[in-house]
């Protein structure tokens, strides 16, 4: 079942993205979700089929089917969790690597909405859906570090809008492959699907979105980089992507680039509790997940207005590659 909206534009709206007026007509949908409706072609103008880009007219009618929400089948579970912060509107984690955001194919199970489930039981926002509660913004499974939920759609419609604006500060820490020799680095290159695979994203694409990444080198060594990087745009790999696009990707990373051995040492990575052991003979050191953390995340409380910025610590598998590559440097 699905309930219909009949929306007539006036002329003071016209010439606006219906993404973006939808969004901010009905507070309670966020414009990803405004954007899947178009895309699953439940948004007409003037009878016909409409696309996000489509700019309005006045006199035009908008007809937008929304469907039902059916009950969560995602399940609480008492999954521990690494809470930074936490208060009555918004909760901060510091997220493991290996642990997957949301359900998807194949993690029906474990991830960290699941956690957030059985932690903040009814509290979390309903904007990101039924799979996707209180979650404002992602990080890969095998990215570590600092992530941010909503617990009502206020909060998670300000933070959103921060994030569309750009003004929430996100810091990540990567080791990438090779020596980059500017001290700091604007990369600004458009993302979309890759144009075969659509699991990937790519800067050789038919609908690139403008994506902005700033570097700066904290630290070189033979074959590697470790870098502070700043995010101005929030595509998906956005990271990953960019720096292997300037031939430099993030180690470890087997998507993008990092598939290959990593460097040359007589110590790999213990199997056991992941910590570096003695290898009796000279193997390559075995990098298990990519290199990338995010260590910093600062935004405006919604509620408060207050600013609040957190800091995660790199976690032990970061920590256990830098000390063996600085003493093989």
């Amino acid at each position: 079942m699905a309930s219909t909206k009949s929306i007539y534009i006036a002329s003071d709206s016209a010439n606006q993205r219906i993404d973006k007026f939808l969004s901010s007509y009905d507070s309670t949908l966020s414009r990803s979700f405004i954007q899947r409706l178009i895309d699953n072609g439940s948004v007409t103008v003037n009878g016909k089929f409409a696309k996000s880009s489509y700019k309005l007219k006045g006199g035009d009618e908008i007809k937008m089917e929304i469907p039902e929400l059916e009950p969560s089948t995602v399940k609480p579970e008492p999954i521990p969790l690494d809470i930074l912060y936490e208060d009555e509107s918004v909760i901060v984690i510091n997220k493991p690597a290996g642990m997957v955001v949301h359900p998807a194919a194949g993690y029906g199970s474990g991830t960290l909405v699941n956690a957030l489930l059985y932690h903040c039981r009814n509290t979390l926002s309903g904007i990101g859906g039924i799979e996707r509660p209180g979650i404002v913004h992602r990080l890969d499974k095998d990215t570590s570090g600092l992530l941010m939920a909503a617990k009502d759609d206020f909060t998670h419609n300000h933070l959103s809008k921060q994030l569309k604006d750009r003004t929430i500060v996100r810091k990540y820490l990567a080791l990438v492959k090779g020596i980059i020799k500017e001290d700091s680095k604007k990369i600004e290159i458009p993302i979309g699907r890759h144009v075969t695979d659509r699991k990937k994203m790519s800067i050789k694409t038919k609908r690139g979105r403008i994506a902005i990444t700033e570097f700066t080198v904290i630290e070189r060594f033979d074959n590697y980089t470790l870098l502070e990087i700043r995010l101005k745009t929030g595509r998906t790999h956005q990271i990953r992507v960019h720096l292997s696009a300037i031939g430099h990707p993030v180690a470890g990373d087997r998507v993008y680039g990092g598939h290959k051995k990593q460097g040359h040492g007589s110590w790999v990575m213990g199997q056991e509790k992941n910590k570096l052991a003695p290898c009796p003979l000279p193997l390559a050191l075995i990098i298990p997940r990519q290199m990338l953390h995010a260590a910093i995340l600062g935004f405006i409380h919604p509620k408060t207005g207050k600013y609040l910025e957190f800091n995660a610590q790199l976690p032990d598998d970061m920590k256990d590659i830098l000390i063996f590559i600085r003493r093989k440097n």
